[in-house]
């Protein structure tokens, strides 16, 4: 699995993501391209230590899904949402895609950090963890709608 902390990795995700329009059709899924690109920052707030959640690491989700969270297989279409990320209110396409490029570009500036920190739900996690946690997600989402 690709990290996005890796530099040519970290430049496919943003050209990608520059790609995406206000009119890109999706492939499956309910979101719009503005509500992918406000539901995409969650995780990377996470990851840049921007929003704090009071959550304990639980053995079961780590049991279960920390793993699939960075390993080499594709997410399935139609996974369910986190229900703190899921976005029912439609958003203006301009003002997510450019906080999203603001965090991908901030992500990519600290991407030699020497620890990222704990995940709320997954504990500790490694660099390389982190960098294929949000590489896996932005290119399940980016895959959503073509890209």
């Amino acid at each position: 699995m690709k990290s996005i902390l890796d530099q040519d990795a970290f430049n496919e995700i943003r050209d990608r993501v520059n790609r995406l329009e206000e009119n890109s059709e999706r492939q499956w899924g309910k979101m719009s391209p503005a509500q992918m690109a406000k539901h995409c920052q969650y995780p990377l707030r996470i990851m840049l230590g921007h929003d704090h959640y009071n959550l304990k690491p639980n053995w079961l989700v780590n049991l279960l899904f920390k793993k699939s969270m960075y390993n080499d297989k594709l997410w399935r279409k139609n996974l369910p949402t986190v229900k703190r990320f899921k976005q029912l209110e439609e958003a203006n396409f301009s003002k997510e895609i450019s906080k999203l490029q603001t965090l991908i570009d901030e992500i990519g500036a600290e991407r030699n950090k020497e620890s990222w920190g704990d995940h709320p739900a997954f504990g500790k996690m490694t660099n390389e963890q982190w960098g294929k946690m949000q590489y896996k997600h932005l290119d399940h989402h980016l895959r959503q709608f073509g890209l």
